[in-house]
């Protein structure tokens, strides 16, 4: 069995979290997906590259990179067992050889020492219990000068989700924050540091832009959005009445964003780059 630290995580995401990201795998990945060409491109995978996708959920990203790898391999790395059940079912599905999956802690899994060239992760890296350990396990894995791109949730005031929520968070108790919330990278300067003190250098924040799905509807997005795993956890805090005018008032803020193509926000995320020890071709320089 893998070894876990990062046990609180793995509670939730092997309960209703993990399972509820795995039955709904093309919401999530129609919420997400937007990222994955810049990011891809950010990592630069060569066609017999090895990779790794740290906090890799459903694998489409995985999936994605394997393909842009196809004399190379894919490793995808997830504490949740839900999900790699469903990522290895449509590798399988999608007829993805050369990837495949394994539950660990990227925070202390036994990677191979230099067995990867490239590291990337869609909003899968601000969940570490100590994510310098984490960061510096990831660079071991690897070889000199090694590429690592991640995107990762920007602060939410001022952006689209960010209303939606702030029109729900009256009604509900903020729960005590632990360090590993989604938003837990979402100042460069901490993503700096921590990547400094795990060894990585040439490191550059991007913000980055791109449309999100919700729903066909606003019923069906506020649903959706409603059992996410945040906004369930913290509409469990209150009792019933004040869990009925939550939901309320996530479907009137959903209404704003509701169009012909469905419920859609604008999302964003800081598109993060940085290249490990031993680099001998810098990429440009760091922006914030």
């Amino acid at each position: 069995m893998a070894e876990i630290v990062n046990t609180a995580q793995s509670e939730a995401w092997n309960g209703y979290e993990g399972q509820h990201w795995a039955a709904h795998s093309d919401r999530f990945d129609a919420v997400n997906s937007g990222f994955n060409e810049r990011l891809l491109n950010s990592a630069a995978i060569g066609e017999r590259d090895r990779v790794l996708d740290v906090g890799c959920g459903n694998g489409q990203l995985t999936r994605l990179a394997a393909r842009r790898a196809p004399r190379g391999r894919t490793l995808g790395v997830d504490l949740s067992e839900p999900m790699l059940t469903r990522a290895r079912d449509l590798a399988v599905r999608e007829n993805v050889p050369n990837v495949s999956f394994e539950r660990g802690d990227a925070q202390i899994h036994p990677f191979e020492d230099g067995g990867f060239e490239v590291a990337l992760s869609r909003f899968g890296i601000m969940f570490f219990a100590d994510p310098v350990a984490a960061f510096a396990n990831i660079g071991r894995a690897l070889v000199p000068g090694g590429r690592l791109a991640f995107a990762c949730m920007a602060e939410l005031d001022g952006t689209d989700l960010g209303t939606v929520l702030a029109a729900v968070s009256p009604h509900l108790t903020r729960p005590q924050g632990d360090g590993t919330s989604p938003t837990s990278f979402a100042d460069p300067g901490h993503v700096r540091e921590v990547l400094g003190a795990a060894g990585f250098g040439d490191i550059s924040c991007e913000h980055a832009e791109a449309d999100q799905v919700w729903g066909r509807d606003v019923a069906d997005a506020a649903e959706f959005l409603g059992a996410w795993g945040p906004v369930k956890y913290r509409l469990g805090l209150v009792g019933a009445d004040a869990a009925r005018r939550a939901r309320a008032a996530l479907t009137d803020a959903l209404r704003a964003f509701d169009g012909s193509a469905g419920v859609r926000t604008r999302g964003t995320a800081w598109l993060v780059t940085a290249r490990a020890a031993g680099a001998t071709e810098p990429s440009p320089s760091a922006t914030a």
